[in-house]
């Protein structure tokens, strides 16, 4: 750690020396791995439940609790790209950030019952205190402003948010839906104060180094370790019969697919995109906006692996088809988005996989979820060899993204 004062140009000074994420980064993913495992574990326990409703119920859950800690890590992340993270006060903001998460996720198995308060108070209290805290460091900085109102947006999602943690179940699901779309909103928005101009600057506009574009795909690797993860525990506390163990092989292998098919070739080459991006600030918002739709695809694949695992040769309830199927589907939908960004274009053979996963559903409904995890398997590796076959032959693909 350095020992200057954390002055204003200090903290802001960019580090050519510190452009990947450094330990204390990924200590905080390591908490996101534990709350990611939290939710999908959450998740399961309403989608296999005996009333319709409640399983229907649970993917609005996984989006209500899987969204405030995806957006808290996300904007630690945009954090420690702006400030130069070996200084004192971003350190200490790092770890609040990391204690918040892990806060947040112990109680995620009460979320809706008694302990909303434990899930609620870190988030608020992180989202409204980070702003102030950075703010006398930033004495004629253009960040400023934006953080001002940062802090002030943070403080009108904190009502609907405390609001929600006062009523419980159905109504608390749906205020904390409200309040944490108003706090991405609000940011996306650049937290618009009436009769103000838009601040010139963004947070979301990336700059020309490796930081924060290394920060998504290590945010992508993530969320691939919570679905070993989770699959890895539910195998453990089942009988080691013919059907978990081809419902492990196949959670297994869609893993490795969707990490293949991430990184060939545009999460390979995100960095190296946005640095050619002739406008950083729509570049950051859509890697931002693919990102997420990639990890809550790979949250809900995940859920269905769960599922699978414990239900093999059942007959699925509509819900188990949707998170088996519509995750990878989610996920290719974001993978698509990330095509646009790197190299400006529409992946039809991604389009094509969409389509097979969503019409496989009609004739697998009465089919036991093993078969629909198969099918899913297939798509994702029917997506992976296309992939490979574009390749043959040719140079490596140099991004090209839209100026």
């Amino acid at each position: 750690m350095g020992l200057r004062r954390d002055g204003g140009r200090d903290l802001l000074e960019r580090r050519e020396d510190v452009r990947q994420a450094n330990f204390l980064e990924l200590f905080v993913d390591l908490v996101l791995v534990f709350a990611l495992s939290g939710v999908v574990r959450r998740v399961v326990q309403d989608a296999t439940a005996g009333d319709p409703v409640t399983q229907w119920r649970s993917l609005a859950y996984l989006l209500v609790l899987a969204m405030p800690l995806l957006w808290l890590w996300i904007t630690t992340a945009h954090i420690t790209s702006w400030f130069d993270p070996r200084r004192h006060k971003i350190q200490w903001i790092v770890l609040a950030s990391a204690f918040g998460l892990l806060v947040m996720a112990s109680s995620l198995p009460y979320a809706f019952t008694g302990r909303g308060w434990a899930f609620v108070l870190p988030y608020v209290i992180l989202h409204c205190t980070r702003p102030l805290v950075l703010l006398p460091s930033l004495h004629g900085h253009a960040l400023r402003g934006l953080y001002a109102r940062s802090a002030l947006w943070s403080a009108i999602g904190a009502v609907i948010w405390i609001t929600g943690a006062l009523v419980n179940g159905g109504t608390r699901a749906a205020l904390w839906g409200i309040a944490v779309t108003v706090d991405i909103v609000a940011a996306q928005l650049r937290w618009p104060v009436p009769g103000r101009a838009r601040p010139v600057i963004s947070p979301w506009a990336m700059d020309s180094g490796h930081h924060l574009p290394e920060r998504y795909q290590q945010l992508l690797l993530i969320a691939l370790g919570e679905t070993v993860l989770a699959v890895g525990i539910s195998f453990t506390d089942l009988p080691a019969t013919a059907g978990t163990w081809a419902a492990l092989v196949v959670a297994y292998l869609s893993t490795v697919l969707l990490w293949r098919i991430y990184f060939y070739r545009s999460g390979q080459v995100l960095a190296d995109a946005v640095a050619a991006a002739g406008n950083r600030l729509a570049a950051g918002r859509a890697t931002g906006i693919s990102h997420v739709v990639m990890v809550i695809g790979i949250v809900a694949t995940a859920v269905g692996y769960e599922i699978v695992i414990e239900h093999a040769g059942g007959r699925p309830a509509p819900v188990w088809l949707v998170v088996i199927l519509g995750g990878p589907a989610l996920f290719l939908y974001g993978r698509i988005r990330l095509e646009r960004i790197v190299f400006n274009r529409l992946s039809i053979r991604r389009v094509v996989a969409i389509a097979v996963l969503t019409a496989a559903a009609v004739p697998l409904h009465r089919a036991p979820p093993l078969a629909a995890a198969v099918v899913a398997t297939l798509t994702l590796l029917g997506v992976a060899l296309a992939d490979a076959r574009h390749a043959a032959r040719r140079p490596p693909e140099e991004p090209s993204p839209a100026h």
